[in-house]
């Protein structure tokens, strides 16, 4: 605690660390906490007692809250001919196939979601070793491999999140900004967590939900109950 600043230590003091809180309590400690310089996202931190090396427990997928993430993200497609036109009508900020590739080959990564129609997988699985480390390669687990490339830029740029468990089975999921009302926070956070624990793998044993714990991006963790 003593290299955490003033306002972390200050906020700090507001948390029980021995205590599990529900989601509306959760959220109530958050809110109360003093707010940084800019507008923190809020997140969702889930420990799950998954072996991501087993296929069947490898979690990825993408999913649209409630209330949204209260901001636009920038989305590019890779895409050709009619499918191209579809996803600039939809407000995709950057279209292309080759082009597009070889701009992301170079190193250009001004983007939050890459989207690409089945057709154009070939053309870009090289981006793999590119885009992979970023968590940015074109999936059909998470949907941003999409037939129907104008509903997936739409659900997107509204804020539809991807998430995916790490190799130690933890998974963080943006649900928001501080400075959104508690009762939104909290429907966010309610869905994701209802969404997460009806992903439990059939047949795991042991516990599948270790814990899960609320932050902001620069304030202390809130560790909820969700049983």
């Amino acid at each position: 605690m003593q290299k955490r600043s003033k306002r972390y230590r200050k906020n700090a003091a507001l948390v029980d660390p021995k205590k599990r809180y529900d989601v509306a309590g959760g959220v109530a400690v958050l809110k109360k906490f003093e707010p940084g310089k800019f507008d923190q996202t809020v997140d969702v931190s889930f420990s799950l007692g998954i072996d991501v090396k087993k296929a069947e427990q490898a979690l990825r997928g993408a999913v649209s809250l409630p209330h949204g993430l209260g901001k636009s993200r920038k989305v590019v497609v890779f895409a050709e001919g009619a499918d191209a036109d579809k996803a600039r009508a939809a407000g995709a900020d950057e279209v292309g196939s080759d082009e597009l590739a070889k701009k992301v080959e170079g190193g250009w990564m001004d983007f939050d979601v890459a989207i690409a129609v089945p057709a154009m997988m070939k053309k870009i699985s090289r981006l793999g070793r590119v885009l992979g480390p970023q968590g940015k390669m074109p999936s059909p687990k998470n949907g941003t491999v999409a037939e129907d490339v104008q509903t997936a830029v739409r659900e997107f740029k509204a804020g539809k999140i991807e998430y995916k468990a790490d190799a130690g089975g933890n998974v963080q999921v943006p649900v928001g900004k501080l400075s959104f009302a508690a009762d939104k926070l909290k429907d966010n956070v309610t869905f994701i967590v209802d969404h997460v624990r009806a992903l439990k793998p059939p047949g795991l044993k042991g516990n599948y939900v270790r814990k899960v714990v609320l932050s902001g991006t620069m304030t202390p963790g809130v560790t909820l109950d969700i049983q």
